[in-house]
């Protein structure tokens, strides 16, 4: 599966399209790659998707930190969707062309969606953190309206930024090679391939990254700084362990998107690997989804109660 360089007359073709050339490296294991990425694709439609229905049908799980959940498993579904069904088409037909327009379009929804799910993730510390840190008024302060406005912001904040940052990318003239070693059209293989100075465009990523990821991780770390200190002031084991268990599933989430996705974009330029970038990619995009109804749901006494509802039925 050798992709050799254009002949002059297609120039015109390269400028209005890309090759995403994804796993094209490993050509005897495509079918392999084809069964496995489908499978995954399975679970993480069918896990996500039946968390976000118990926690929308039982009445067990109807406070705000379940809804925050439900908004959660919804948007896995959703950024997962943004990239695996197109890297399923492209293994199985082997057709790897991609236009500009559908490029750009799969760009802005894995950032809208990744920026929502920093934002998301941020509020569910705090709501960890008034449960833990104020339980008294936990009612009160995350009421329906609340969590409402909370979730509309954590899904629409990013918006305009990532319309905004997509649009700059895509305006920079594109010339020689139309092949992105990636899976996906992401921001570092696409700016390689960019012709002229990229350097206002690699700062204007690093702010938005730095607005959308490291901000709403350094609230993570206040709200769970305080959410420790406070666990560590309580009379008793027990209770100190089920105040731990409540927040080690979302702590542990947390460390595994934020850890690859400050890699990923918070990194020095000259330090980006494409192998590196493939496989954390495939890490925040793809395996942490997989995984997280798996973390959810075994740290988390009442969805093990739900589920066990539904089977029943």
């Amino acid at each position: 599966m050798n992709h050799q360089e254009k002949p002059p007359e297609d120039n015109l073709t390269e400028l209005m399209a890309f090759v995403l050339l994804g796993f094209a490296d490993m050509p005897q294991l495509q079918w392999f790659l084809f069964g496995l990425f489908l499978i995954i694709y399975i679970i993480i439609l069918m896990s996500n998707g039946t968390i976000f229905l118990i926690t929308k049908m039982d009445p067990a799980l109807q406070s705000p930190m379940y809804f925050f959940l439900a908004n959660f498993s919804f948007l896995e579904i959703c950024y997962v969707s943004a990239t695996l069904p197109r890297m399923l088409m492209h293994l199985g037909t082997q057709r790897r062309r991609i236009s500009l327009v559908a490029c750009a379009a799969q760009m802005c929804f894995v950032l809208m969606f990744g920026a929502t799910e920093c934002l998301l993730l941020a509020v569910m510390a705090y709501d960890r953190y008034v449960a833990i840190c104020n339980p008294l008024h936990y009612p009160l302060v995350l009421n329906h309206r609340v969590c409402i406005q909370l979730v509309t912001g954590s899904w629409t904040a990013g918006i305009p930024v990532q319309i905004g940052q997509t649009y700059q990318i895509f305006s920079l003239p594109f010339c020689g090679s139309n092949q992105i070693n990636h899976f996906f059209c992401d921001i570092p293989p696409i700016l390689k391939l960019a012709c002229g100075d990229t350097f206002v465009n690699e700062m204007l990523v690093y702010i938005v990254a730095v607005l959308l990821v490291m901000v709403p991780f350094l609230m993570i770390l206040g709200s769970y700084s305080k959410i420790i200190s406070i666990i560590l002031k309580l009379p008793s084991a027990k209770s100190r362990a089920k105040a731990f268990s409540t927040c080690s599933s979302h702590l542990t989430v947390v460390v595994l998107f934020f850890g690859s996705g400050i890699t990923t974009y918070l990194r020095p330029n000259t330090r980006h690997s494409e192998r590196a970038d493939k496989v954390l990619s495939l890490f925040y995009t793809i395996l942490i989804p997989m995984f997280n109804p798996i973390i959810y749901s075994l740290r988390n006494k009442d969805v093990i109660t739900a589920l066990r509802k539904l089977e029943c039925k």
